[in-house]
C-alpha cells in the first residue's frame, strides 16, 4: 500500500481546486515553485516526500484563510472512495486556524479513517474557539 498525505498548501505556481499528485521532490519543485516564507504546507510536503509518501496537494490562495479553496477540496476529498488506490492516510491542513474549517476535515478523516495534521499554533486556537463556543 502506497502512503499518501492529503495536503492544502500556498504555492506560488499550480492551479487552484484541482488536486496533482505528487511523488518527488523534483515534481513538487516543478508543480510548487519555491516555498513561500513562514508557510507550513510545503515544508511537510517535502518532509512526507522525503519520507516516501506521496502527496496530493490542494493549492490554495491563502494558508488558512481561502475558505472557499480548502472547502472545495474537502468535497473533492469527500467524494473518494476509501477502499480505493486514490485513498489517504492523512490530511494536513497546517496554518489553519478556523474551526469551521477544521471541524469540516474532521469529518473527512472520520469517513477515511485517516489522522488529521495540524500545528501546534492551529491546536491553541481550536481548543481556545471550543473552550469559548456558546452551547
Amino acid at each position: 500500500m502506497v502512503l499518501r498525505l492529503a495536503l492544502f498548501a500556498e504555492a506560488i505556481k499550480g492551479k487552484l481546486h484541482h488536486p496533482q499528485l505528487i511523488g518527488s521532490l523534483p515534481e513538487l519543485l516543478d508543480i510548487t515553485g519555491l516555498p513561500k516564507e513562514e508557510k507550513a504546507g510545503l515544508t511537510l510536503a517535502i518532509q512526507a516526500l522525503l519520507y516516501q509518501t506521496e502527496v496530493l496537494l490542494f493549492r490554495v490562495g491563502e494558508e488558512g484563510f481561502s475558505l472557499e479553496d480548502y472547502f472545495k477540496g474537502l468535497k473533492y476529498l469527500e467524494t473518494i472512495k476509501p477502499k480505493k488506490k486514490t485513498a489517504f492516510q492523512a490530511l494536513g491542513i497546517p496554518g489553519v486556524g478556523s474551526l469551521e474549517i477544521i471541524e469540516a476535515a474532521k469529518k473527512v478523516c472520520q469517513k477515511h479513517k485517516s489522522i488529521l495534521i495540524i500545528n501546534e499554533k492551529d491546536l491553541y486556537d481550536c481548543l481556545t474557539a471550543y473552550s469559548i463556543k456558546p452551547n
